[in-house]
Parts: C-alpha cells; sequence; structure tokens
C-alpha cells in the first residue's frame, strides 16, 4: 500500500477559516489541534507529514513565537513534523515548467508596468486639479493629499499583478520541490502554490479542508 505523505505550506497552520470552523482564536491553538491530528495519524495510519527546513519551518515557529506560544507546542512541531531540505539539485523538473513560469512572470511585471503608468498619470492629473482649484494649498500638502488617496489603492493592485496565483517566494518553491521528491500531497492556501502544483502533477489539498481530512482517515481506521 502506498504510504501516504503530506508536504506542508506554512498556510496549513495560519488559514483562518479552519480557526473559525473550528472555533480557536489563534495560530498556537490550531497548529497544536493539527499536530494532535498529525501526531495521531502517524501512529496509527502511518501517515507522515512534512515540512521544507529551514524555509517553511522557520516561518510557522516565527508565527508561534510571535504569539508568545508555549515551548511544549514547539517541542509538539519537531517531534511530529518531518523536517527535510529539499534535495534542489537532484530533483528533476521538466524544462517546459521553467518556460511556463518565465513566461507567467514577464507578463505579471508587463502588467505592474501599466499599473504604475496608470497611478502616475492618475496621481499627475490630481495634483494639477488640486492646484487649479485650491492655489493657497502648499506643495506638500496637495501632494500628501494624493497620495493617502492613490498609494494604498496602487500597492493593492500591483501587489495583485505580481503576486497573487503565482510562486513568490523560496518557501513557496521549497513546498513544491519537497513534495515533488517524496511525492507527496501538497497542503496550502496560497493560489500560487496550487497552481504551479497542478502543473507538476502534484496532489494538492486546500488547507481548508486538511484537518477535517485527517479527522476522516481516523474515523475510519481498522
Amino acid at each position: 500500500m502506498h504510504r501516504q505523505r503530506f508536504c506542508l505550506d506554512t498556510s496549513a497552520f495560519t488559514e483562518p477559516s479552519v480557526r473559525k470552523a473550528l472555533g480557536l482564536e489563534s495560530i498556537t491553538e490550531l497548529t497544536n489541534k493539527i499536530i494532535d491530528l498529525i501526531a495521531q495519524a502517524r501512529v496509527k495510519l502511518n501517515i507522515s507529514c512534512h515540512i521544507p527546513y529551514p524555509s517553511v519551518y522557520n516561518e510557522l515557529i516565527g508565527f508561534l513565537e510571535n504569539e508568545g506560544c508555549p515551548r511544549d507546542i514547539i517541542v509538539k512541531v519537531d517531534t511530529w513534523l518531518v523536517k527535510k531540505t529539499p534535495n534542489r539539485y537532484e530533483i528533476k523538473l521538466p524544462s517546459e515548467i521553467f518556460y511556463e513560469y518565465i513566461k507567467d512572470l514577464r507578463e505579471r511585471i508587463n502588467k505592474g508596468l501599466r499599473i504604475g503608468e496608470e497611478y502616475i498619470i492618475k496621481s499627475s492629473n490630481m495634483v494639477y486639479d488640486l492646484t487649479k482649484k485650491h492655489p493657497e494649498m502648499k506643495k506638500e500638502e496637495i501632494i500628501n493629499k494624493v497620495l493617502t488617496k492613490n498609494i494604498s489603492s496602487f500597492r493593492n493592485k500591483y501587489r495583485e499583478a505580481l503576486r497573487v496565483g503565482t510562486l513568490d517566494s523560496a518557501p513557496d518553491l521549497d513546498v513544491l520541490l519537497l513534495a515533488k521528491e517524496l511525492d507527496a500531497a501538497v497542503v496550502a492556501s496560497d493560489g500560487g502554490i496550487e497552481k504551479w502544483a497542478q502543473r507538476l502533477g502534484l496532489r494538492f489539498v486546500n488547507a481548508a479542508d486538511f484537518p477535517f481530512m485527517l479527522e476522516e482517515y481516523l474515523k475510519h481506521k481498522i
């Protein structure tokens, strides 16, 4: 029988919808709950859960330490999650994947440039209009007023253009590489990881479903 393996992204422990569904308030509480399920699945069903080390592991520990997580929960994380660095020199990926990624990245950069140009023109017009309508206003006031109105909107659109639905960090890539190396399912709530997991032919489990999947496995243990 094929052994079940899962490779976990940080979002497996931070997904807000899971906290809400389980009536938990903090990442620490959710991590404790999920680690308990992982421990039972390991002992009873021989299911193993892996986390890329040090990239994703350090992200998770950082979240827990910021919440003042008790030491015993961190010990549980170290005990039941298998920490492993992806063998980046040996894992083979199709060249088509790199071609698709570069093509996607170039399209995103071009979209980001267009958004930047749009906001430059928009801000320039707003400065001009305010200068005409309120000649008494100081230059610094006008600039601050325009930036206050536009910069948050620009950041959101720019971030969506460049980051949503793609790989934008080394930990994201490590999750995919380790899953590929171990023939494991990817557990995440990140759209970019899901998209590229599909490209690589990897099984994907939404982080919002993962703890309930483990509970279902455990319910049907013979």
